[in-house]
């Protein structure tokens, strides 16, 4: 009898724990942001309540990759798209999002537009963009829109000079061309506001992948 009641005890402990992690689960997919890090690229235009209270605190009790990564992304998207007026105050939300994207990659790390997104964050306040945006693309494939987001975030930054990054955006950048009739004027208007490593990064590409566009290029 007393083995029995101390097997008994864990087992009840065991079932509760597995039906709090079950309604944790079932919460989370009720309150989880319809809106993921992709659409930050996609010119999709999050609603204004796209970050709802109660997925604010799901996430403080979830390991839930989607629903983190998916909070983070409606957090960054209000930074993004609606920024504050007052610095401080944009710079304190910059970094709650940037919090948030940060935690959402320690438990779901294989998610490159998530990567992204945290590398736009930095370049918004001046920070160093270039390790965020090497995981994104070590970490899979993207839709073309946001391999053309990645080629414009690269070309205007300092990450343009990193070696590996330009081998890297080379895929993006090909990615591009393949829609040339899409992105062709995005690129040249990429190309008009890149860093001068930027602007080589897009010649030697286009030299490479499509000879005629660096001709057009070559014109502003």
């Amino acid at each position: 009898m007393n083995r029995i009641l101390p097997l008994r005890i864990i087992g009840i402990c065991t079932a509760l724990v597995l039906a709090l992690y079950a309604g944790l689960a079932f919460f989370s997919d009720l309150v989880r942001p319809d809106f993921r890090a992709g659409d930050l690229f996609s010119g999709v235009v999050p609603p204004d309540d796209v970050n709802p209270t109660n997925a604010r605190l799901a996430t403080r009790f979830s390991f839930d990759g989607d629903l983190l990564a998916n909070d983070a992304s409606a957090k960054a998207a209000s930074v993004l798209h609606r920024p504050a007026s007052d610095t401080t105050k944009r710079t304190e939300e910059n970094k709650a999002a940037q919090d948030a994207v940060t935690s959402a990659l320690k438990v779901s790390p294989i998610r490159p537009a998530l990567w992204l997104t945290l590398s736009t964050l930095k370049a918004q306040v001046g920070e160093p963009t270039t390790p965020a945006l090497k995981m994104s693309y070590l970490t899979g494939a993207v839709p073309v829109d946001v391999a053309f987001s990645r080629v414009q975030t690269v070309t205007s930054s300092v990450a343009a000079a990193d070696d590996e990054i330009r081998l890297l955006a080379q895929s993006d950048i090909r990615s591009a061309l393949a829609n040339r009739a899409r992105y062709a004027p995005l690129l040249i208007a990429a190309y008009v506001q890149a860093t001068p490593q930027g602007k080589s990064l897009l010649m030697e590409s286009a030299q490479m992948i499509d000879p005629k566009f660096k001709d057009i290029l070559l014109r502003y």
